[in-house]
């Protein structure tokens, strides 16, 4: 372990101290007294106040790697879902107590000013919440470590419902700014893109490529701190914004063009607009390109103005620098890294070669064929010529070393290729990013197995030991401490502190999990949370849910293979019975998802306002006797999720197995004393075999059932004839019962069902709905369903983030951690 020297703040945060702070900041940052000052300009000046320690931290932990020479990762990910950092700064700065009295000491409360902040919503799910978890985990590690990213102007997309559809808004997060951010104009670097390639003399004569004729651009970074929990270490995130070089045209405005003088700055600043644009478009594709290009791009610069301050030869910088790739958004950062090397710096191929292959390390976070990126030839030809130039010479030498291997294969060629051929050529990016890597890692242990055994057999037996398991896990910072106040206070009182950096230490709870008093105080904080779900419900939506009931939630992307048109088929089944016997017994269930579909993906769009139309009726029906409410809450979003997870009874993980690479919200939920009940896929199996079988309803076909049914030939029709139920609710939603307003607007997702059923929802209905009984029947019995919650959340000590990053640090990134 590297030491530097003892860090000692030069700031007073004390509570009288914080006082000051705040007001200092009140008056001299945002220009206002405190009689005049709203909710907001309380809540800035307080954010600035716990900015202005983090800020400290942070100065004296960038001169503390500088000092030693450190080795740093950089994290290079497309997504970054923040979501508030509020309070998190606050725990983290050491001050939260302390701050809370200072505010009740002015009239404030910490809660109400959270409120004030809007999302930091960089992100889709969870591969852009797994980034933010790593970068609070590494910094709570003092690992010295980097994120980078886009500063986009708008988040994915602010959902709103109407007559049930998914409605997308502008997500403008940065209307008001935000105090969390620091602009860094004197790192601004310029890159290019479109152009051609000339071949031309070199001035020694030799026969060289030249991208010429390009587009250039401007990236200017943002940082945003990164404290971490219980030490000084401060890293940050750098998210880079996208302008032209020249803002202005004068001439054009001089002879009256007025939008042509600004047409360029227009078109630059596009490419940092949106996380995500419709890439159904041919267009769409195009910015997505460039916007992953453009980061990539900027932050290898700023990596080698970093490497370069310290070190001189360039067969060191592996040893300085380990960059991992977020999924394959970022894997374009190969080839430039190579661009770079070799036509920039004139460094030999396969020296440059093999030191980008000691460089890069990316993590896998799909199964999915059709998830995997694939960039038409011509449309890279188009954007970035010299780098597609650089793939086909990358992709001739590595076939090379696959006819060694595998000599006269051309199966073998075509399945490994970095190009597809087809009528039109392909870039895999998946395939580029494991050529382009030394290590490739998967992010739950069957998801891993399946890497090697189902989507890369080939790579695996040409690179063997290059394949690695690191399974996902959560900041308990944010999903416990943060989230859930009541439990964590418990918590500390039943076992003390230290679980928030040590959650193994969570164990100690397990010898409470017969205790009928610890019981009833669990249950008392579970109950509380859920009163405060069930206000926020009425809120947002004017529906009123019993807190008594059996809250079953579904949070997380919507998408046919997470399935929550099986969890929609359920509901339907118990209120079909219910309406055939109302008297029926069972527990009452409030169903509660949040979720937004892709703006093209129109299935994922027909199933949210399926689940909205049956929720309408359902909620609107007086013969259940209120035995069953559908809630959907709209704008998922990371600050919404905190106010779920708490609240949760029952955490729905069904995904088809074999498609969900690990998830983390059945880490989240679980670790909040929410039951999962779960298909054996991603990390629910890990899930399994620590919480035991006894805590946990595991339903469905297993990832060898799923394959052998698809291999025979599944027919989704047989299943729906074969089951009265099951043949009642589909009909059901293929009927225009539900949506007499919008006849046939559900036909969709019932041919979908009949006919295709890709993800087997109608193979595993019966098994989930039999294991559905199991739930009911355990919630009836409080004292199980309390042991059964305690144990979860006692048994979730593996599934900390901080066990990720330490295991990613010593196994791939060879990263010593730096004392502040």
């Amino acid at each position: 372990m590297s030491e530097s020297a003892q860090f000692t703040s030069a700031i007073d945060h004390s509570v009288p101290g914080l006082k000051k702070l705040i007001k200092n900041h009140l008056k001299f940052s945002l220009a206002r007294d405190t009689q005049t000052a709203s909710r907001r300009d309380w809540w800035l000046a307080t954010s600035k106040a716990a900015q202005s320690l983090i800020i400290e931290r942070m100065i004296a932990t960038q001169t503390a790697h500088h000092r030693v020479n450190a080795k740093r990762v950089y994290y290079f990910s497309l997504e970054f879902l923040m979501g508030r950092l509020f309070s998190n700064s606050l725990y983290s700065a050491g001050i939260f107590a302390d701050m809370e009295l200072a505010l009740q000491e002015m009239g404030l409360d910490t809660e109400t000013l959270r409120k004030e902040e809007y999302d930091m919503a960089l992100g889709n799910g969870g591969l852009g919440r797994l980034a933010a978890c790593f970068l609070d985990s590494l910094a709570t590690l003092d690992l010295p470590a980097v994120g980078y990213g886009i500063h986009y102007q708008y988040g994915l997309f602010k959902q709103e419902f109407r007559n049930g559809h998914q409605v997308e808004l502008p997500d403008a997060w940065l209307t008001f700014g935000t105090p969390w951010e620091i602009i860094r104009p004197e790192h601004s670097t310029e890159i290019q893109i479109f152009g051609h390639v000339e071949n031309v003399f070199d001035d020694r004569g030799n026969y060289v490529p030249r991208w010429t004729g390009a587009k250039k651009l401007l990236g200017v970074p943002y940082d945003i701190p990164i404290p971490g929990f219980g030490t000084n270490t401060v890293n940050f995130l750098r998210l880079w914004e996208s302008r032209s070089p020249e803002e202005f045209d004068f001439e054009a405005f001089n002879r009256g063009g007025y939008g042509e003088a600004v047409r360029e700055k227009n078109v630059s600043e596009t490419i940092s607009k949106v996380l995500y644009p419709n890439d159904k478009t041919e267009s769409g594709k195009e910015l997505r390109l460039v916007q992953q290009y453009f980061f990539v791009a900027c932050s290898l610069r700023d990596i080698f103005r970093r490497f370069r301050k310290d070190n001189e030869a360039w067969e060191d910088f592996p040893e300085k620098v380990a960059i991992q790739l977020n999924d394959t958004h970022p894997a374009i950062a190969i080839v430039e890294l190579m661009r770079l090397f070799h036509d920039e710096y004139a460094m030999p191929w396969d020296k440059a070669w093999g030191i980008v292959t000691k460089t890069f390390a990316y993590t896998n976070h799909t199964l999915l064929p059709e998830a995997l990126e694939r960039w038409s030839v011509p449309l890279f030809q188009k954007v970035l010529p010299r780098h597609l130039q650089i793939i086909f010479e990358i992709n001739k030498r590595f076939l090379e070393v696959v006819e060694a291997k595998w000599p006269g294969d051309v199966q073998k060629k075509r399945q490994l290729s970095i190009i597809e051929e087809g009528n039109v050529q392909m870039v895999r990016m998946a395939n580029l990013s494991v050529v382009g890597s030394f290590s490739v890692n998967g992010v739950a242990a069957l998801h891993t197995q399946l890497l090697k055994s189902d989507l890369f057999p080939e790579f695996d037996a040409l690179y063997p030991g290059k394949f690695n398991n690191k399974t996902n896990g959560i900041t308990p910072r944010r999903w416990l401490l943060a989230c859930n106040p009541r439990l964590s206070a418990l918590i500390t009182k039943k076992i003390g502190g230290g679980w928030e950096r040590e959650l193994d230490k969570l164990r100690g709870l397990e010898a409470f999990a017969d205790d009928a008093e610890f019981q009833s105080e669990f249950m008392a904080v579970k109950h509380a949370n859920k009163v405060d779900l069930a206000r926020l419900i009425k809120t947002q939506l004017g529906i009123a849910v019993n807190p008594a009931a059996l809250f079953d939630v579904q949070i997380k992307r919507l998408h046919e293979y997470k399935r929550q048109h099986l969890n929609l088929l359920h509901i339907l089944a118990l209120y079909r019975r219910l309406l055939q016997n109302p008297e029926l017994d069972i527990a009452p269930r409030v169903f509660l998802f949040a979720a937004k579909a892709a703006p093209g993906y129109d299935l994922a769009k027909c199933i949210i306002k399926a689940i909205n139309s049956v929720g309408a009726i359902i909620n609107a029906d007086k013969r259940i006797n209120d035995k069953l409410k559908v809630i959907f809450l709209p704008n998922y979003r990371v600050s919404l999720a905190q106010r779920i997870v708490p609240g949760a009874d029952l955490s729905e993980q069904i995904s088809t197995a074999g498609k969900e690479a690990s998830g983390t919200g059945n880490m989240k939920l679980s670790l909040n004393g929410a039951l999962t009940i779960g298909t054996l896929d991603g990390a629910n199996v890990e899930i399994l075999e620590e919480v035991g079988k006894d805590n946990i309803f595991i339903c469905g076909m297993t990832v060898e059932e799923v394959t052998a049914l698809v291999k025979k030939g599944y027919r989704p029709h047989d299943y729906y004839m074969a089951n009265e139920e099951l043949r009642a609710v589909v009909d059901w939603i293929g009927s225009n019962y539900f949506t007499p307003d919008e006849p046939g607007c559900l036909r969709m997702l019932y041919d979908n069902l009949i006919h295709s059923d890709p993800f087997l929802v109608l193979a595993d209905f019966q098994s989930y709905v039999d294991c559905q009984k199991l739930v009911d029947t355990a919630f009836k019995d409080k004292t199980r369903w309390a042991k059964m919650a305690i144990l979860n959340t006692a048994r979730m000590g593996k599934f900390s983030s901080d066990r990720t990053i330490a295991q990613y640090a010593s196994e791939i990134w060879k990263l010593d951690p730096v004392k502040v």
